[in-house]
């Protein structure tokens, strides 16, 4: 994840470890640290292991995860093509031969710095907008032997995963992380990353993780800021959003999975894309779609969300609400946060407590009032030593069962819109405060209401 942590010297600072170490305090099996330059263009807040000069500080941080955790920890590098404020951006058509040539150099030598820094993997980042992924991209009109053709559109990514394996040997797990489908007109679909996979298990990759999207072709122009590829439909396809539905690009993995099987390599391959609940995640192992699950928002949300799921504490868990608020932060080069934390946190909060919060009112009341084609909600407010986290609404329309359906912060007013509701169905809510700890209260009594019937003609 992305976090703007980092000043524009590369250098790992305290807010970067701070995060990680959060992070690993809620035991996932891998943590894939972010985004990090393997060359020296500018690029503003951005991790680099582009010098020795970056291992140091790399290798503090992992040593002191490792005191916390036995999670295993990897770092993933990348190749960026230069942007600019005037709307300019760099093709992979305005790169010479010799340009291209140095590029597997300048991956293998950033690995292999991973290696003596301590990681235990390396991830090759190759989706979304940045250099590999833009030439693996369809839509890549180089005429020479890096463009036109699938196997031309792989050399380069082939060669880079060739040229780290080389450097960092049989033994250290070397990841790729790629696009299942560009999610752009005239892009590639799942059709043809299966092959891209093949041919990165072919070549040694410890595993596949895919994404989808994130591309500059249908990003959103702002006058006087540089492209950001996350703005359009195919951004949309990275970060699915509240509207779409869970496990959206779960097909992804899956199509590629059995293709490899059926291939005869058992490379793993790690699915991602609003995979939200314990089900969820069991579903994508059982029926063999993936490998394992590769969650970002999830975590930010509730960084101990791996560690309740363990311990059987689920109905603990912060769950995050898809509303993308970290990726508009990072859209606008602010420090990426989660806007359930409590106000001006750059972590969520650490609390060990199991005692609920508790209705300050003896009995708790919830009021619904019917505006024009919404629903108002207002709540009693609750109370915890510890301090209140946030609330959270429930929601049934007509015949279905509740879910969780919104959470407001606790530094938020006790009210909540709710936009998504027609007239003719009955809608029923509860409300449940949340402390620091993902505990949860008892909730209010259920309220329904119905919208009246709009005049039609």
């Amino acid at each position: 994840m992305v976090t703007r942590l980092s000043g524009d010297d590369g250098f790992v600072n305290q807010k970067i470890r701070d995060r990680y170490i959060r992070l690993a305090r809620g035991e996932p099996g891998l943590m894939v640290v972010e985004a990090t330059a393997v060359h020296g263009s500018k690029s503003g807040p951005l991790l680099r292991m582009n010098d020795e000069k970056f291992i140091a500080g790399h290798r503090e941080m992992v040593d002191e995860i490792r005191r916390l955790s036995d999670t295993k920890v990897a770092l993933q590098i990348i190749h960026f093509l230069k942007i600019a404020r005037s709307g300019w951006r760099q093709l992979v058509t305005d790169l010479s031969l010799d340009v291209i040539a140095a590029i597997p150099g300048l991956y293998a030598s950033a690995a292999e710095r991973a290696v003596r820094a301590g990681y235990d993997a390396v991830e090759l980042h190759m989706a979304h907008a940045y250099t590999l992924s833009s030439f693996l991209s369809r839509v890549n009109k180089r005429t020479d032997e890096y463009g036109g053709t699938l196997e031309n559109r792989l050399r380069l990514p082939s060669e880079v995963l060739t040229a780290v394996r080389q450097a960092v040997g049989s033994s250290f797990c070397v990841g790729v992380r790629f696009d299942g489908e560009e999610c752009i007109k005239n892009g590639y679909s799942a059709e043809e990353s299966k092959l891209m996979a093949l041919r990165f298990a072919t070549l040694g990759a410890d595993y596949v993780s895919l994404s989808a999207g994130g591309k500059f072709e249908d990003a959103v122009k702002k006058e006087g800021e540089p492209l950001y590829p996350y703005t359009g439909y195919s951004g949309d396809r990275t970060m699915p959003a509240v509207q779409y539905p869970d496990m959206t690009n779960i097909h992804i993995a899956e199509t590629v999975k059995r293709f490899l099987v059926g291939n005869g390599f058992m490379t793993p391959v790690i699915a991602t894309g609003k995979i939200r609940t314990r089900a969820q995640m069991e579903s994508v192992l059982a029926t063999g779609q993936a490998d394992l699950v590769g969650i970002a928002r999830g975590l930010l949300a509730d960084p101990d969300l791996p560690r309740k799921l363990r311990a059987g504490r689920e109905d603990t868990v912060v769950r995050c609400v898809y509303a993308n608020v970290c990726k508009n932060l990072d859209e606008n080069f602010q420090e990426v946060r989660c806007f359930l934390w409590p106000k001006g946190e750059l972590n969520a909060p650490l609390v060990d407590d199991d005692e609920p919060p508790i209705w300050k009112d003896r009995e708790p009341w919830l009021k619904t009032a019917e505006e024009t084609g919404k629903v108002k909600l207002e709540w009693s407010e609750a109370l915890d030593p510890l301090g209140i986290h946030g609330y959270e609404i429930f929601r049934a329309a007509g015949m279905e069962a509740f879910e969780s359906f919104a959470k407001q912060p606790a530094y938020y007013h006790r009210r909540w819109f709710d936009k998504n509701v027609i007239s003719g169905i009955a809608y029923r809510y509860f409300v449940k405060a949340y402390d620091l700890a993902g505990n949860r209260s008892g909730p209010t009594p259920t309220v329904e209401v119905s919208l009246e019937k709009s005049a039609g003609r």
